[in-house]
């Protein structure tokens, strides 16, 4: 065998043990308890999405604004609006990407 096919049935058989693997894996279920750190995260929420929220968000966007002046661009003012718009958003996208479910796995189970 040349050292070229030897490559490539190295590389189909590690193609295949990982299509194997993914095959043969369980259900991935996240966990459900820790209440514990409900009240961290209630109270983070409640920062980013409440008045301190708006404060920082409001900070982020007169920074970009002075520092786009010093700097004539308008990219550090589109970096502060986005900087404030995601740190509003922040509980939303983690909430949605944490308790997201596929229609398939409900099938499986």
């Amino acid at each position: 065998m040349t050292p070229s096919q030897i490559r490539r049935t190295k590389d189909v058989m590690k193609f295949g043990v990982a299509l194997m693997l993914t095959v043969a894996a369980s259900n991935a279920l996240a966990g459900t308890g820790g209440d514990s750190f409900d009240s961290i995260w209630v109270t983070l929420t409640d920062w980013m999405q409440g008045t301190l929220g708006r404060v920082v968000a409001g900070s982020m966007v007169l920074v970009g604004i002075v520092s786009g002046i010093v700097r004539q661009s308008i990219m550090s003012f589109a970096t502060g609006v986005g900087g404030g718009v995601g740190l509003y958003n922040t509980p939303t996208i983690i909430e949605s990407i944490m308790t997201a479910t596929l229609p398939v796995a409900h099938s499986l189970t």
